[in-house]
């Protein structure tokens, strides 16, 4: 066991349940993180696509599904380099502060009404999102000694923090955003003041955690690191200015790309740098054999879940819009905020994580826990089922009729359990298996495989039109296949699977 490990379980247990006291400070803080990324995301896509004389920008479902892609995919892309300078250079806890700074001047940034300073939020939000959220789970994992069974509970309730801010976010930016009375960057504004709040709890509740996340393995203190910490912060420095750059370029109009073509490209582009980046760690990492193995492993796990979001962020999109176009939401004279709808999910978590969280522990006591491919394959599946839902859905909708709310209420349920089976086993999976110094890049490779479903479900999303609504049908039956074959897929490796993780589940 760990030294954090240690001094995190001396600080006492987080109330009600025998976790690390730190695991406290880490679930409040992602809780006003959340709030303010899911408040936001609520507005996102509804403020792209309204007319320019209702305050939004007035863009076609294509391009703002596909701008909502790429945002969604870099805030996951940037987790890699942000666990690469937690690791190396600032250690995950600073990392997490100045990452939680970035983020708040983003969505400040956000409330400004211009289309320039609404492109340079989104910016500011996802490189500070790069440096937090790796980071903040791997001090999650850091809590806990090697072979603990409270680690998949712990991150459960981990992932409870992370949904009860999703919960309140949208509720609160999306009656100020879509209400005329204050309009979208009053809704914008109150996700930057939610990152302010998490700043404030996790300045002062730090001793809370011990020494987790402390250091990084580049110690400045020792004059041998110097030239290799300078080498370092050189390299970030050029990344950060090609970003700005590029990203002045495409704000100027010097390069003009399509945001759908964009997307695209960037999806070839980050499974490629995945997979070259895997060929490095394998050749050149310095890894034993059974590191390899569990890399592989952790890789392969990876793009099960790429596959898994590419169908669960139509939340965001597709299902966001179908809820505005297509959903009745006028009740006794009171129309419900389209944002609303993304509430259920978050809602469904905090209800449904203590069940799961209990029922892992328990079953591994009993020696009757799944494996973790076994369930990554049943959270495919599940979210399949979901879009099952969906197609029902869009068929009445292709009748010229509004559906009820209890159809994505359903299509949520669904999707909730199939996340907690699928996801907070993903983050803590991944710290099992990461070899010890490598373990915030391998955080990283997790939110990358992010990216790519975020980038495929923008995409796919782009197909979603008023115009086209025979076609809704076919694109749920596309994720159901999608989502579907990939769980199969995973039983079928199961064996190669297990042999690759070894002892750990």
């Amino acid at each position: 066991m760990s030294n954090s490990s240690t001094t995190a379980e001396r600080g006492g247990s987080l109330k009600g349940a025998h976790h690390p006291a730190g695991l406290r400070t880490l679930f409040f803080t992602e809780l006003w993180e959340r709030f303010s990324y899911y408040g936001m995301r609520a507005l996102l896509v509804l403020f792209m696509v309204a007319a320019i004389e209702d305050g939004g920008l007035g863009l076609t479902d294509a391009t703002a599904t596909a701008i909502y892609g790429l945002y969604t995919a870099a805030v996951y892309m940037v987790c890699l380099p942000g666990g690469w300078i937690a690791d190396r250079l600032l250690g995950a806890r600073r990392a997490i502060w100045y990452g939680g700074i970035v983020i708040m001047l983003g969505h400040f940034t956000l409330a400004i009404p211009s289309v320039y300073t609404f492109f340079a939020g989104l910016l500011l939000v996802t490189l500070g999102t790069g440096l937090l959220k790796p980071n903040i789970s791997a001090v999650v994992g850091e809590l806990y000694p090697p072979g603990d069974v409270r680690r998949d509970a712990g991150f459960t309730l981990f992932y409870m923090g992370i949904n009860l801010g999703g919960a309140i976010g949208p509720l609160i930016c999306s009656t100020l955003g879509e209400s005329a009375r204050f309009g979208w960057h009053w809704g914008f504004a109150a996700a930057g003041i939610g990152m302010f709040f998490g700043l404030v709890y996790f300045h002062f509740s730090q001793p809370l955690l011990g020494e987790a996340g402390r250091y990084p393995s580049l110690r400045p203190e020792n004059p041998a690191d110097r030239p290799a910490l300078r080498s370092a912060w050189r390299r970030v420095a050029i990344g950060l200015a090609i970003v700005l750059g590029m990203a002045g370029l495409l704000l100027t109009g010097i390069i003009d790309v399509d945001a759908v073509t964009l997307a695209s490209r960037a999806t070839v582009g980050i499974v490629l740098f995945g997979a070259l980046y895997l060929a490095y760690l394998l050749r050149f990492g310095g890894l034993e054999q059974g590191e390899r193995n569990r890399v592989i492993a952790i890789f392969i796990l990876s793009m099960a879940a790429a596959m898994f979001w590419a169908g669960f962020e139509q939340a965001g999109s597709t299902l966001n819009l179908f809820a505005e176009r297509f959903t009745e939401r006028s009740f006794g004279g009171f129309e419900i905020p389209t944002g609303w709808f993304q509430i259920f999910n978050p809602i469904f978590i905090i209800t449904l994580a203590p069940v799961f969280a209990t029922l892992w522990i328990r079953l591994a006591a009993r020696g009757l826990e799944p494996r973790t491919p076994v369930k990554f394959a049943c959270g495919l599946l599940i979210l399949g089922a979901g879009f099952g839902v969906m197609i029902v859905a869009a068929g009445l909708v292709g009748n010229g009729a509004k559906v009820l709310p209890t159809w994505l209420m359903t299509t949520y349920l669904l999707h909730t359990i199939a996340e907690l089976t699928l996801s907070p086993v993903g983050l803590s999976v991944t710290t099992k298996l990461a070899p010890r110094r490598y373990v915030g890049q391998m955080m990283g490779v997790w939110f990358l495989t992010s990216a790519i479903g975020n980038l495929i479900a923008g995409l796919a999303a782009g197909r979603f039109s008023a115009d086209a609504i025979d076609a809704m049908p076919a694109l749920y039956t596309q994720i159901v296949l999608m989502t579907g074959g990939s769980g199969i897929l995973l039983l079928l490796l199961l064996r190669p699977l297990r042999r690759l993780m070894g002892e750990v589940k």
